[in-house]
């Protein structure tokens, strides 16, 4: 047996275990010279989005960065710009550099190289955790999660690209469930052992800025080995027609929300799906009231969305493959349905949202609903568009949705004023009307 022989072996068994289907090659909407290295793109485009979401796990920034930034004394206005610089900036760039890539036969560098730039970028944290306290501490972060934001932005756009080009329909949802499954897994690892050994999550700034620098410099290792995982992908050269002025071709391609009606129906339903999302931290709010100890605050948190991604991600990858508008549809059906168990408890039995087993089961469902959203519109996206519209749409896409997000600062005035119920009562609307937009979409599977 050759060489090359034994490195497409392997790749096929995975991929065969996986797929658990005897026909392994199926084909649809890719090129016919990817067919035969799709084992191989599939397993190691799995392998490098699974390192990158355990960093992210690891590096949330509604959670460990929040949690560290805290507890070595950062004021909290860097604490509460953590998540819209995170999403923000991550999304709203990537409409003008979606031509750039697009004007580049293979994609898959744009992907390893932005790793690269967001595995430094949490390496530089490392030495501002060690060093650095309260003002100059927040400053940095969220000046090199900026950075990471960025370069992240980059990798959107490539990898929906090379997962058109490169994995079937019927396959690609598959690949995002089993990436966030794993993640999922080390996600609860890491919850059990804030359990198991609590003094790990004290609030002592000497004893956590080790702990915090250890956790950094592991996602940054991550982030590197993703890049040199995702630079072997067997991605086949693409269409670069339309290379003009980048951003001039960018600003045109908004022109698809009024003249593609399926993916200005599909952007709205994503807009609207975001309140699954906004939700869990309010949800946090209401059980946090009602605990008697400050071990749900992360732990238990930790736990329920290690166990979502775990155990939903691989079921709503499967389904998404043969209708992600209904995954979309259903994720928001029971995140509305939290929600309103939250408030029934909250303004019925306030004292029993506290409860430990309460508690952990309410967080764990809005995860899973969380983690339906994201794999359906991911996929619905990769699934509706073609190999000639994928970058512009996923640029278009993320730009609208990242200056949507910042619409959650008007969530914050609604909590002050009418309290953090009246949020979640919004927001149940808001998944109410996300229903019926998902399921007024045209399946995009076949």
């Amino acid at each position: 047996m050759t060489s090359a022989s034994r490195e497409r072996e392997l790749p096929d068994r995975i991929y065969t275990l996986l797929v658990e289907e005897e026909d392994v090659r199926v084909c649809r909407d890719i090129p016919e010279s990817a067919c035969h290295e799709q084992p191989r793109a599939f397993v190691l485009q799995l392998a490098a989005q699974t390192l990158t979401k355990i960093g992210d796990a690891l590096t949330s920034s509604r959670l460990v960065l929040a949690w560290m930034l805290s507890a070595l004394g950062s004021p909290a206005i860097f604490i509460a710009l953590l998540v819209p610089v995170r999403e923000s900036l991550s999304l709203m760039p990537q409409l003008f550099v979606a031509q750039f890539v697009r004007e580049h036969a293979v994609r898959k560098m744009f992907w390893a190289w932005g790793s690269v730039a967001q595995g430094l970028a949490l390496a530089l944290m490392v030495p501002a955790v060690l060093l650095l306290r309260e003002f100059a501490l927040g400053l940095a972060v969220v000046i090199l999660l900026a950075l990471f934001s960025l370069a992240r932005g980059v990798c959107s756009v490539a990898a929906k690209d090379v997962l058109g080009k490169t994995v079937s329909k019927s396959r690609r949802g598959r690949l995002t469930g089993l990436s966030a499954s794993a993640a999922g897994a080390v996600t609860l690892a890491v919850a059990v052992l804030l359990l198991l050994v609590p003094e790990l999550a004290g609030q002592g700034a000497d004893g956590n800025a080790s702990l915090f620098a250890a956790i950094l410099a592991l996602a940054a290792l991550l982030w590197l080995a993703a890049a040199a995982v995702y630079a072997g992908v067997p991605e086949v050269p693409g269409a670069t027609q339309g290379g003009a002025n980048a951003i001039l071709e960018a600003l045109r391609s908004l022109s698809l929300l009024r003249t593609d009606r399926q993916f200005r129906n599909f952007v709205t339903a994503r807009m609207l799906l975001i309140s699954s999302a906004f939700a869990i931290p309010y949800i946090v709010v209401l059980i946090q009231r009602g605990a008697e100890g400050q071990l749900l605050s992360f732990a238990a948190l930790l736990l329920a969305e290690g166990a979502a991604g775990l155990l939903s991600a691989p079921f709503w990858g499967r389904w998404s493959d043969t209708g992600a508008h209904k995954v979309m549809a259903a994720a928001a059906a029971i995140s509305v349905a939290a929600m309103g168990v939250a408030l029934g408890l909250y303004w019925l039995l306030p004292g029993a949202i506290g409860m430990v087993p309460v508690a952990s089961l309410l967080l764990f469902v809005a995860a899973v609903a969380h983690q339906g959203a994201r794999v359906g519109r991911k996929t619905y996206l990769v699934d509706m568009a073609s190999s000639e519209n994928r970058a512009q749409y996923t640029a278009v896409s993320n730009t609208v949705i990242g200056l949507f997000l910042f619409s959650g600062a008007g969530l914050g005035v609604i909590d002050v004023v009418y309290g953090t119920a009246s949020v979640l009562l919004f927001l149940a609307l808001i998944g109410v009307l996300a229903v019926w937009r998902s399921l007024s979409l045209p399946s995009a599977s076949d």
